[in-house]
């Protein structure tokens, strides 16, 4: 969202929010299988039931574009990145992903026909993407941006279809789901009552609960201050400086490392944040913004991480009631 300058224009914005983010592989922790011979004897023709009606593919495809960061980590997940030729310039992850020039943001159809695909794969149409595939006649899949985790797997699994890696992407969705309960699991009621601030940029734009990554961040028990900010109706808030000090949350997350250069220690010195809770117990959070803004298989590594920061601040609660 932020790699456009700013959060403010959030009409649009918020749509593009987990599709344009720039990846990083050097944290993460999720398998990417990259090609893989098909398992599963796909019945070709097909016809998906896509986001954009219905799309019908001849033949498995093997030249596909595709223009969604998260649809381009999700296909090399599920086996079928030998069979993506082109991806958008914000699709970098994995590092053998084919990223191109193409604009996710500004998609240009003769510029995506250019790469003779069979399938392309998009999160959002800006403008007229759709309807000038299909005068070009290319087979097109909307993935839009997941609004649950049931989605995510919904959308791995339909990818997993198209492509004819329909057992790997099943046994991709299937190993995420179980990772997730797991760090669900492992919190237990530690995070019950804990409060956190989400921060999505410099200026205090936020998320709420009932955004996807808010819903996440809620299996852990937490409690989000942006609920009840003005704005809140929206998703994305701003909040004001003063309304998160008087929050005091005992967590901050903070989703803009990378666009905005925050972390703990500037944080600190923002005036009236040093006494924070958060601030003070080491309840700062450095997530990697590129693995925050997508809903692909990583959101199970935001999760850990932000997770294993609640149980130690669970845990130095409990010291220094003891020692108290």
């Amino acid at each position: 969202m932020h790699r456009f300058g700013s959060v403010r224009g959030l009409p649009l914005l918020v749509s593009l929010f987990a599709a344009f983010a720039v990846a990083c592989a050097s944290s993460s922790t999720s398998s990417v299988a990259g090609g893989s011979t098909p398992t599963t004897a796909a019945a070709y023709p097909m016809t998906i039931d896509g986001a954009n009606g219905k799309v019908t593919l001849d033949a498995m495809p093997t030249r596909i574009v595709s223009m969604s960061p998260t649809a381009t980590e999700m296909l090399f997940a599920i086996g079928a990145g030998d069979q993506v030729v082109a991806a958008d310039s914000y699709s970098d992850y994995p590092s053998e992903a084919p990223t191109t020039k193409l604009s996710a943001y500004e998609p240009n159809a003769e510029a995506i026909a250019n790469y003779q695909p069979d399938l392309v794969i998009y999160a959002t149409d800006p403008g007229d993407l759709q309807s000038s595939l299909d005068k070009l006649k290319i087979p097109a899949l909307s993935e839009p941006a997941a609004a649950t985790m049931d989605d995510v797997y919904a959308q791995m699994e339909q990818l997993g279809m198209a492509t004819g890696h329909a057992d790997e992407a099943k046994t991709q969705a299937d190993a995420l789901k179980a990772k997730i309960e797991g760090v669900v699991d492992d919190v237990g009621d530690a995070g019950k009552g804990m409060t956190y601030y989400y921060e999505l940029d410099d200026t205090y734009y936020s998320v709420t609960s009932d955004t996807f990554i808010g819903a996440v961040l809620g299996e852990l028990g937490l409690k989000n201050i942006a609920d009840q900010a003005k704005g809140a109706s929206s998703g994305y808030p701003q909040l004001s400086a003063e309304y998160i000090v008087q929050a005091d949350p005992d967590l901050i997350l903070l989703a803009d490392t990378k666009c905005c250069a925050q972390d703990a220690e500037k944080v600190a010195k923002r005036p009236g944040w040093s006494d924070l809770s958060a601030v003070k117990n080491g309840g700062v959070v450095e997530l990697d913004d590129d693995v925050a803004s997508r809903w692909g298989p990583r959101i199970a590594d935001l999760l850990q991480q932000v997770g294993d920061s609640v149980q130690a601040q669970a845990g130095a609660h409990a010291g220094a009631q003891a020692g108290g």
